[in-house]
């Protein structure tokens, strides 16, 4: 029988045969496949925040596919279908942005059990909710960008380097923050809003999270 993908981007594993059987000993938390849907600032910002709370339970595996929402959510469910088992949740990390068939992604995410982590209108909402709140809608990538500048001079999406440091202190704020503008799953319809705090839930130690 199938497996039934699950909403959150975990799945549930398939029985093993008695020629194939996992070893005793299994991490606490299973490996996470989280692809990246721009090639700079959220790979470089999740491996900085890995490195910085140093979280041993869970092993994430980062990829980039610098292309529109559906293919990103394509490559993941296609690198996570590849590596059979390994991989017991996926997620996309994603921006509403100006995409036109962000929907089509959504559901295609939902029905392959592949989380998302969405920013609307783009990520640098999330990395601007790191030093404050901020409600009010924002109207696209250069907005998001002159909020952030006063808080991290200089900054640019293509830039080929990401001071992590900037942000180490207040990734927790910035998840209770993002918490309380929109609810899961709902952050296509809420400008502004983003579902990072909820994979970044998934890859950070619980006792680290306020």
């Amino acid at each position: 029988m199938a497996r039934q993908p699950k909403p959150d981007g975990r799945r549930t594993p398939r029985r093993e045969s008695t020629l194939r059987r996992r070893p005793a000993h299994r991490d606490p938390l299973p490996p996470i496949l989280v692809v990246c849907g721009a090639k700079n600032t959220e790979p470089y910002y999740l491996r900085g925040l890995l490195a910085s709370v140093d979280n041993r339970a869970v092993a994430v595996k980062i990829k980039v596919c610098d292309q529109d929402p559906v293919s990103v959510v394509r490559h993941a469910v296609n690198e996570r279908d590849k590596a059979g088992d390994h991989f017991q949740q996926a997620w996309c990390v994603l921006d509403v942005d100006e995409f036109v068939h962000l929907d089509d992604a959504l559901r295609l995410a939902e029905g392959e059990g592949v989380g998302v982590a969405l920013s609307n209108p783009c990520f640098e909402l999330w990395l601007l909710l790191h030093f404050r709140d901020h409600h009010a809608a924002v109207t696209g990538y250069q907005q998001a960008k002159r909020l952030l500048i006063p808080h991290h001079p200089g900054y640019s999406k293509a830039a080929r380097e990401f001071d992590f440091g900037r942000y180490r202190a207040g990734w927790p704020e910035a998840l209770e923050r993002a918490r309380k503008l929109a609810k899961p799953g709902e952050e296509s319809k809420t400008n502004p809003s983003s579902g990072m705090w909820r994979l970044v839930r998934e890859i950070v130690p619980a006792h680290l999270q306020t």
